[in-house]
């Protein structure tokens, strides 16, 4: 379960700009799990790197792989997805896959980002509707804006390998689990860190099959 979470109280005054009372929150979020989310990140960026084929998804590529990490860190220890992370992340993928449309006139592409976005949002909406209590958090369904995005930059095919294999992940994750009676059936199971690695997947898997 992921919910989403209200802005962590006194990091920001009402009087501040929006940008920085933003960036407070942000921070506040992070702070107390820095160094985990400082050595998930190192990695992930090297990935972005390498699977973005240094190019104009770069950045796109980059902010998923830094944010994704502290999303998951957090996630995975709190069970919360906050709105001062995901939020941003939404934005910043939007923007930045618009540069890169502009960059490389792949305006159909973008077009596609937008609809799968918009997808993967509902159908996670729905999800969140019908599943049973704690199976399914709203800032999961928030977190499939961006994730359905760039995915689905590259196809809509793309979009479903990433989120088969996050399906798949948590489902083989969940079983070892219940196997070795680390959790029951009605445990409650973070499930932003495997939205966030099957994006990882998906995507590596358009950078190997465009070689």
């Amino acid at each position: 379960m992921s919910p989403s979470d209200p802005a962590t109280s006194g990091a920001t005054t009402p009087a501040e700009p929006f940008v920085v009372r933003q960036y407070g929150r942000a921070r506040a979020e992070v702070r107390p799990y820095a160094r985990a989310i400082g050595l998930a990140a190192m990695p992930a960026a090297g990935w972005a790197v390498w699977a973005s084929g240094l190019g104009w998804l770069t950045p796109a590529y980059l902010v998923l792989a830094v944010a994704g990490a502290a999303l998951a860190v957090i996630d995975a220890r709190t069970h919360r997805l906050p709105n001062a992370l995901v939020f941003p992340l939404t934005w910043a993928t939007a923007v930045l896959l618009t540069l890169a449309a502009l960059g490389t006139g792949a305006w159909g592409s973008l077009g596609r980002a937008a609809l799968g976005a918009l997808a993967f949002f509902a159908v996670y909406q729905v999800l969140y509707l019908i599943a049973p209590r704690g199976g399914l958090g709203y800032g999961d369904v928030k977190l499939a804006l961006s994730l359905g995005a760039l995915l689905t930059w590259h196809s809509w095919y793309i979009l479903l390998v990433g989120v088969f294999a996050a399906h798949i992940v948590a489902g083989v994750v969940a079983i070892v689990l219940l196997l070795g009676r680390r959790a029951g059936w009605r445990t409650g199971i973070a499930f932003g860190p495997y939205m966030l690695l099957g994006a990882m997947l998906g995507l590596t898997w358009a950078h190997l099959i465009s070689w």
